[in-house]
């Protein structure tokens, strides 16, 4: 199989979809990775795997629709596999393991079968285990790489910082031709409201030179201001506090011109359509509570 992708919104033509299939039970508030999973565990209103499946199998239909060749993972017993993005990405021909926390190694093994279908030599791995990136903090605009990253001192202590700044130079070492940005990203384990958890949870390309945007995520607002200089103010749609939360900025391009968003999305979905979008809609509000959304839960292989 031969990889390309160079950037959020070509044509869509194979992709790895992560399953909710045999999640395990709710997860103890200690086992939890972010401040909306532990809201909803607190609050007797986790999701549950049925409607988590029923909400992927419209993804996947979605899909079959656009003739788009779907990889899912081999099935872990109990396991939560829906977020294939932290796990590993592929810039232009390249596949790179994510170094990911230490408790879900399991989930790259479970996409083995895909990996073996790579050149070899296409496949990279971070040399260290102190280089730290996952797949939601990083994005391709062409001749760009977007990276959340935190450079707060507490980075060590901070389970929701996933992408550190030696994670950026790795990433800027495999592609020197490329201009490699990072943005300081706010991080919250008592709020998510104030949590961007990965740069996808806060700001994604759409369409022609478009992007979603959420001001607030960003600790540096110089890191916001160049992104309104790079892709012009007007072109940028501005989500609210709540709309992150319910991971508005966490849509998925099939192409320039379709988009798979969640159904509720009332104004950013109008948004699209007035740009001359396709708006798939799909339920997702209750994966969403894990937040994570449709870019969280895909893995592109390769667009056109």
């Amino acid at each position: 199989m031969k990889l390309n992708i160079t950037n959020e919104t070509s044509r869509l033509r194979a992709v790895v979809l992560g399953t909710a299939k045999s999640n395990g039970s709710v997860p103890k508030i200690e086992e939890a990775y972010d401040p909306k999973s532990i809201e909803h565990i607190k609050a007797g209103t986790y999701p549950k795997e049925a409607d988590m499946v029923a909400e992927m199998n419209e993804v996947a239909k979605v899909f079959e629709k656009y003739n788009v060749k779907v990889f899912r993972p081999e099935l872990i017993e109990n396991y939560n596999q829906i977020f294939a993005r932290d796990i590993a990405l592929v810039i232009e021909d390249k596949f790179i393991k994510s170094n990911i926390l230490p408790d879900r190694e399991k989930e790259i093994k479970a996409i083995q079968y895909v990996i073996d279908k790579i050149d070899a030599e296409k496949v990279y791995k971070a040399p260290s285990e102190d280089i730290h990136f996952e797949g939601g903090d990083v994005m391709i605009h062409n001749d760009h790489i977007f990276i959340g990253t935190y450079k707060g001192d507490d980075y060590s202590d901070c389970i929701v910082a996933r992408t550190n700044m030696k994670g950026v130079a790795y990433i800027r070492s495999l592609f020197p031709n490329k201009i490699v940005k990072e943005f300081d990203l706010n991080k919250s384990m008592d709020d998510p409201r104030d949590n961007a958890l990965h740069l996808d949870c806060c700001f994604q390309p759409v369409g022609k030179n478009k992007a979603i945007i959420h001001k607030e995520g960003f600790r540096n607002q110089k890191d916001y201001e160049y992104l309104v200089d790079f892709f012009g103010r007007d072109n940028l749609f501005h989500i609210t506090k709540d709309e992150m939360y319910h991971m508005n900025s966490n849509i998925f391009s099939i192409a320039e011109d379709v988009v798979i968003s969640e159904k509720n999305f009332t104004r950013l979905n109008n948004w699209l359509r007035n740009l001359g979008i396709t708006v798939e809609e799909v339920p997702y509000a209750q994966i969403a509570k894990q937040e994570g959304l449709l870019r969280c839960s895909t893995m592109p292989l390769i667009r056109d």
